[in-house]
């Protein structure tokens, strides 16, 4: 297949391996391929103690949760609550769908302005500085059925897909728990009711995204993720033990070493904005890998569409902070980075200027 024909349908970085010459699309800016053989010292916050109530490791969490977040907004936990053996049903099932034929994962592509389905390196939106990576995304309701995923995967991919509808399923669902865990912590943290965030967030919505790095000859040219912020408001990360994700702190990158028990934690835009900016939403990126194949599953966290974006008002009526930010809907957000702007580091210095001419009564 040639490079122009594969370009028009939706490259695959699989097979443009195959390539003589690196294609142009694929090759980042030398400032954004600075490469680091330094590991970030972030917290590894064992949640035992917190889910069980217990004070002391409440108050320890709590203080990690608060210096980490503060300066980059990444953190791992351990004792979770999630099963290994789910984890390892994830990555070995969403293999399959990775290893289907490319017309056939063609034929359930991500739609324009939409974020389910498969996509090969993002081409269907961008046409430069391409990812080295596939992806495989779809939503997660948690109160709207306990089927939700099953049934996508069943009308998706068909119903030899089931068994692994069913275990991602029950991985969006082990993921949710441990998301409203996650907020009662941050809020804890903050200094805040401890079921702010928990009640924000638990009629909201998740996005469920499975990645695949194939390894790359032109590893030192290109990126598996680029440079970005997320824009959701959390994210819940289980990496492989190949490595590649990297935080951007201290005005450079550092690796995060793969831990096979723990789940990442990073924050995104929106809840930098539900906290008026006290927490940083994490700049981070993903290298590939020479010679391995690397994956990820990655659990995005929103709220529920029409939920107005604001921090609580304990929190600015105690410290007496002004408004960072205006008020603003999860589905003003995604809209925009679905449509309008590819998400990076300036996401929400981009955006506002966008809501507040597209919608001039926005509050501050």
């Amino acid at each position: 297949m040639s490079l122009s024909v594969l370009m028009e349908s939706s490259p695959s970085p699989i097979l443009l391996q195959k390539q003589s010459a690196f294609p142009t699309e694929f090759v980042w800016p030398r400032g954004d391929l600075v490469h680091t053989q330094e590991e970030l010292n972030e917290p590894l916050i064992d949640l035992e103690g917190f889910i069980k109530g217990d004070d002391e490791a409440t108050a320890h969490a709590a203080e990690l949760v608060r210096a980490a977040c503060s300066k980059h907004g990444f953190f791992q936990v351990t004792n979770h609550g999630v099963d290994s053996k789910l984890i390892q049903a994830a990555y070995q099932d969403i293999d399959a769908v990775f290893k289907l034929p490319l017309d056939k994962k063609l034929g359930f592509k991500r739609k324009p302005g939409g974020f389910s389905g498969y996509s090969a390196a993002h081409s269907d939106r961008y046409s430069s500085k391409l990812p080295w990576k596939e992806t495989f995304s779809f939503g997660y309701r948690g109160l709207d059925s306990n089927t939700s995923v099953v049934h996508y995967f069943r009308s998706v991919l068909g119903e030899d897909f089931d068994h692994t509808g069913w275990i991602y399923q029950k991985y969006c669902e082990s993921m949710r728990e441990l998301s409203l865990v996650i907020f009662e912590l941050l809020a804890v943290s903050l200094g805040i009711d401890r079921s702010h965030y928990r009640e924000f967030f638990e009629d909201g919505n998740s996005i469920m995204r499975c990645n695949y790095y194939p390894p790359c000859d032109n590893s030192g040219l290109t990126l598996g993720t680029g440079p970005h912020c997320d824009p959701t408001s959390l994210t819940i990360l289980h990496q492989d033990q190949v490595g590649g994700l990297e935080v951007f702190t201290n005005n450079k990158w550092h690796a995060v070493r793969p831990r096979q028990d723990a789940l990442v934690i990073n924050l995104g835009d929106t809840f930098m904005a539900l906290c008026n900016g006290r927490y940083k939403s994490c700049l981070h990126r993903a290298v590939v890998n020479r010679e391995r194949e690397r994956r990820s599953l990655v659990y995005f966290v929103c709220p529920k569409e029409d939920k107005v974006v604001r921090p609580p008002q304990d929190l600015m009526y105690r410290s007496g902070e002004t408004r960072e930010y205006p008020d603003f809907t999860w589905s003003d957000l995604l809209e925009f980075t679905q449509n309008h702007y590819r998400a990076d580091v300036s996401t929400l210095q981009s955006f506002f200027p966008w809501l507040l001419s597209s919608n001039p009564t926005s509050n501050f």
